[in-house]
């Protein structure tokens, strides 16, 4: 810094300045640097404020900064100090953020003369962070990067199933600094949104690069809160960087086994050791006439005793379906768009009870009814096949699929992969809010008059708080109007839910605006309240856990699942499904040699 204009211009750390003169007034200081043209370096020591003369010693090239016994002469503020634990908690943390805002830095840390840790320079900022945080961590990370107008941003960030509590593992750097954000921290939950769980933060190590007269970083006297010239841009870029790149993954979520946990039951009896492995062809064989045999059973078997004229007969041991054909879906004739969900799509989901009583429906489609299979958790449907599918029926799958509900909860697809357990309610939930968005982004969002408007009584803090937010409900088709005394009514309503109790979605309305799905309605955006109400509908909407599913609904839920940016988890961040690979099915079974 050589004049004034140079303050703008800060490409250094920066100290302030009365700080080091501070520090050697309470403590024994020492520092020690040589240049690297010098054969010898020189020493300064300050013992309590006194001052020792300058004198030459012998240092590697470098400096040193060396403080002993701090607040040794003020046992006062000494007492203020936290326990050692927590103090060296305090300076590991420093550590860690001058460590990887400078991977190429070899880095040591004692504490009481043991080594702590020793990072050897690296140029892969990503060893570094394995190093920190392990590969537990860092083997999640996604890398991304941008660079527009002159900004650069790039780093990792982590995968939705890999998240915290709190933002503690969301590092910011600028230009070599560690900083905080608040802005940049929101860019970063938008980006997330709709993929994390309620309470969970996403974890970051994001660098960001751009000319120093386009930030002041003497806004604070830590530094570690900066101004930036234009936070809306920077905000924007980091939205967009992370949410391209998203878009561009998949986030099916893959269910692991440790490899040291075998399968409930794969234990053998004392004394007997397991059949050997047969070949491959030799058990394919054996399978192919198990299945054969099987089979004949099932075709030619009587029918059962008590069947009244007309019932179908259904194999209760048989708990797949096959979804290979398309041909039969009620629900999605309309064609069928690239990336969106189609607006008369959505499969139809009778309330009726949770038992699944929905024989008269099922009739006049023609499809088979459900029956409870005898371990009383699988539902279990045949499918009649057809030898002719239409390309306008939907997208057709890589091959012939099969399913089965389970505890009329989940859905387990057969793939070319492997194994999928779908939650029904979660993927439902997803595909009718992406439904609502488009239909609210368009201000197209199907909404009935009432030719009698619903009295509900709320309080007067209820009622301010829901005309407060009259207009964000009115694009959602809900019409809410002062009637007084402590009541509104609703004269209008959302068509999709004409099956639920207005009162029951005023009053989680109500509950959620007191919460507040970002800390109340006083510091929520309406685009948060918007999309609170998209979430709660969409839920409220969706096919319930328990309720039984016909074999048209479990087709077209299935075949809309593909139709969603993010079918991978429901609007509150909970996974849609699980995987299991044909690879680690094998291993489990121990069909890997």
């Amino acid at each position: 810094i050589r004049n004034a204009d140079d303050l703008f211009g800060v490409q250094t750390m920066g100290f302030r300045g009365e700080a080091l003169a501070s520090v050697a007034e309470v403590s024994r200081l020492r520092i020690r640097t040589r240049q690297a043209d010098q054969s010898h370096g020189m020493e300064l020591s300050v013992n309590l404020g006194d001052v020792v003369p300058p004198k030459p010693c012998g240092c590697p090239l470098g400096t040193q900064i060396e403080i002993r016994n701090l607040f040794e002469n003020t046992p006062v503020r000494r007492k203020f100090l936290k326990t050692m634990s927590t103090e060296f908690g305090h300076i590991s943390e420093q550590f860690t953020r001058v460590a990887l805002a400078n991977p190429r830095l070899h880095m040591v840390l004692r504490h009481n003369d043991k080594l702590v840790m020793e990072l050897p320079a690296s140029d892969r900022p990503l060893d570094r962070l394995k190093l920190f945080f392990g590969a537990e961590i860092s083997d999640e990370l996604i890398a991304v990067e941008s660079d527009q107008g002159g900004v650069r941003i790039w780093g990792y960030v982590g995968h939705p199933d890999t998240s915290k509590a709190t933002r503690k593992q969301q590092y910011l750097f600028l230009n070599g600094r560690w900083i905080t954000d608040r802005s940049l921290q929101h860019a970063l939950t938008e980006a997330y949104r709709g993929l994390l769980m309620i309470g969970r933060q996403p974890i970051a190590f994001l660098f960001i690069e751009l000319p120093p007269d386009r930030v002041d970083v003497n806004v604070h006297p830590t530094k570690v809160e900066v101004r930036f010239q234009d936070s809306q841009q920077l905000f924007r870029q980091l939205l967009s960087m992370i949410r391209s790149k998203f878009l561009s993954m998949d986030f099916q979520s893959q269910l692991r086994i440790p490899a040291s946990t075998p399968l409930a039951g794969s234990g053998t009896l004392s004394g007997f050791a397991p059949p050997p492995l047969r070949p491959p062809q030799q058990q394919q064989r054996e399978l192919a006439e198990s299945f054969s045999n099987w089979a004949s059973q099932q075709m030619f078997s009587p029918p059962r005793a008590g069947l009244e004229s007309g019932e179908r007969v259904v194999a209760q041991t048989d708990p797949l379906i096959s979804l290979g054909e398309r041909d039969r879906l009620p629900a999605v004739a309309a064609a069928w768009p690239d990336r969106a969900v189609p607006e008369e799509g959505l499969p139809k989901f009778t309330e009726g009870d949770k038992t699944g009583s929905q024989t008269a429906a099922r009739e006049e489609t023609g499809s088979s009814e459900w029956q409870q299979a005898p371990s009383g958790g699988a539902a279990v449907t045949n499918s009649v096949p057809h030898a002719e599918t239409s390309a306008a029926n939907g997208p057709v799958f890589g091959g012939a699929y099969r399913a089965m509900q389970v505890h009329d909860c989940y859905l387990i697809v057969e793939t070319a992969e492997g194994v999928t357990v779908i939650d029904q309610h979660a993927l439902h939930e997803r595909i009718v809010y992406e439904h609502l968005r488009t239909r609210v982004l368009a201000g197209a969002v199907e909404s009935q008059r009432l030719l009698v408007p619903l009295p509900i009584e709320v309080s007067s803090k209820e009622a301010a708080m829901l005309l407060e937010q009259s207009e964000s409900l009115q694009r959602a088709g809900l019409g809410v109007e002062d009637f007084g005394n402590g009541t509104i009514i609703v004269t209008s309503y959302p068509a999709m839910l004409r099956k639920l109790d207005p009162q029951e979605l005023i009053r989680a309305l109500v509950e959620k605006l007191e919460a507040g799905g970002s800390a109340g309605v006083q510091t929520s955006t309406r685009r948060d309240i918007l999309d609170e109400l998209l979430h709660m509908m969409s839920c409220k909407a969706a096919v319930k856990a328990g309720q039984r599913l016909s074999q048209e609904e479990i087709e077209s839920l299935l075949l809309q699942r593909h139709l969603v940016d993010d079918a991978h988890h429901c609007p509150h961040g909970r996974p849609t499904a699980l995987s299991l690979s044909r690879m680690e099915l094998d291993r489990q079974f121990g069909r890997l040699g």
